[in-house]
């Protein structure tokens, strides 16, 4: 029971992947605009860089992992 429980997170699919993303960059925008008010000027500006840029970060890593697992994982049929 506890494996059927620890597969629902799992990113198994790109399109799963994608929303993953997706989630991550709708919490760090809102995040970031909460910082632009909190911290007007340059400041606020550049946080809000750092949140977008943290969700780029993210997303590629978990796009290669994604690509490494299934690559492994289609080397171990192919033995």
């Amino acid at each position: 029971m506890w494996k059927k429980i620890g597969r629902l997170f799992v990113i198994k699919t790109r399109f799963e992947a994608c929303l993953i993303i997706y989630a991550l960059a709708v919490g760090a925008m809102a995040r970031g605009s909460a910082y632009l008010h909190e911290y007007p000027g340059m400041g606020g500006k550049l946080l809000l860089v750092a949140c977008s840029g943290a969700v780029f970060l993210a997303g590629a890593k978990i796009f290669d992992c994604l690509r490494y697992e299934q690559a492994a994982a289609d080397a171990k049929l192919a033995n």
